[in-house]
């Protein structure tokens, strides 16, 4: 029996999706080897390749004058390509410091040119967002940087600033097609898949292609954005094997409704874990709820060692990962968009009992 799996990432994979791995890991479809051992120059993996660009670029509604592609090194790289392309000698770069990812990316930037601050969390321990229309840019900035969503804190922005003129650049790497979002309001969107698109590995990146002349001369090649988009980041060898599982992952958000459908999902599976939260005082959430994360529900007991109890408790009966991050304690429950809506009732269920049992 499958366990149920809450783990914030590598994180939950349709069913249907690993079983296709499975069924092809040898022999991809007849053609005598493993997608994993082709060559990334034509043939077989382009072919899959331009399939999984063209499911994302159908599925996100990305606009033609952006280029789509996956770059390896984790989210966290980015945190150095970007301010090392577009954090230009004269400019300044503003960053929103609202949790975990937010705040490395803006350390990492901060190390490489002139960083405004523009929010700051820390005095609520990042359980708030600023309002969207409050966001300025700086007057030299270059560019805005935020995370949309934070998988530690458990905030999700809701809506997005209106930067104006100055590019908009996001970390999407956590709620990446968990719901409709207007690409065109940003000049580039980047994230990790191993949240909620595919097993670790790859990095997508979605970029308007008119940033390609904002960003720094003489870089290494493999920092330098402009390589990438004349090759659909295949400079060097893709990372393949999570490239294909991410294509197997749009294939399955399409068949079940799209982003539309996920966004849905989303709705109904974090609203069955906050309802049990906001109709009990044993649960608390430390969040903002105008601001609460569907995909990272985090929340509170009355006690750590009553965290320690759920924790080993739920994992008894198959739920895992449900311990916070070890940076902020507590307990987190992921709710990606390949995890069942019967695991989530089950700990919805779970949570009930515990309550009436230690409460």
């Amino acid at each position: 029996m499958r366990k149920k799996n809450f783990f914030a990432g590598p994180s939950v994979l349709p069913v249907e999706v690993l079983e296709e791995i499975r069924d092809n890991i040898v022999d991809y479809k007849g053609q005598g080897l493993s997608m994993i051992e082709a060559s990334h120059r034509g043939g077989m993996f382009e072919e899959m390749y331009d399939e999984c660009l063209g499911l994302f670029r159908e599925l996100l509604g990305i606009p033609e004058d952006y280029d789509v592609y996956f770059l390896g090194g984790g989210a966290t790289l980015q945190f150095t390509m970007i301010p090392t392309n577009f954090l230009l000698e004269g400019k300044s770069a503003d960053y929103l410091k609202t949790g975990s990812w937010a705040n490395k990316a803006t350390s990492d930037a901060q190390k490489l040119g002139r960083v405004n601050v523009i929010f700051d969390d820390k005095a609520n321990n990042y359980t708030h967002l600023p309002d969207p229309a409050s966001v300025k840019p700086s007057a030299d900035a270059a560019y805005v940087y935020i995370c949309a969503n934070e998988t530690i804190g458990g905030i999700e922005w809701k809506d997005f600033p209106d930067t104006g003129d100055v590019p908009l650049i996001c970390d999407m790497s956590s709620d990446i097609l968990s719901r409709p979002v207007d690409v065109s309001r940003f000049a580039m969107i980047y994230g990790g898949v191993q949240k909620n698109l595919g097993p670790a590995g790859a990095t997508f990146i979605i970029m308007r292609r008119d940033m390609l002349s904002r960003r720094r001369e003489n870089l290494t090649a493999y920092m330098d954005y402009g390589l990438h988009s004349k090759d659909k980041g295949l400079y060097n060898t893709p990372p393949v094997f999570s490239i294909w599982a991410v294509k197997l992952v749009l294939d399955w958000v399409k068949r079940n409704g799209g982003v539309e459908g996920m966004d849905r999902r989303a709705a109904e599976k974090s609203g069955l874990i906050y309802s049990v939260i906001d109709s009990s005082d044993f649960f608390r959430s430390p969040v903002d709820p105008a601001v609460r994360s569907r995909m990272n529900v985090v929340f509170r007991l009355p006690s750590e060692e009553l965290e320690a109890k759920f924790v080993a408790e739920s994992k008894a009966e198959g739920m895992l990962g449900l311990k916070g991050h070890r940076s902020v304690g507590g307990l987190r429950a992921s709710l990606y968009n390949a995890l069942p809506i019967e695991d989530v009732k089950a700990l919805a269920d779970f949570m009930k009992e515990f309550e009436r049992k230690n409460g």
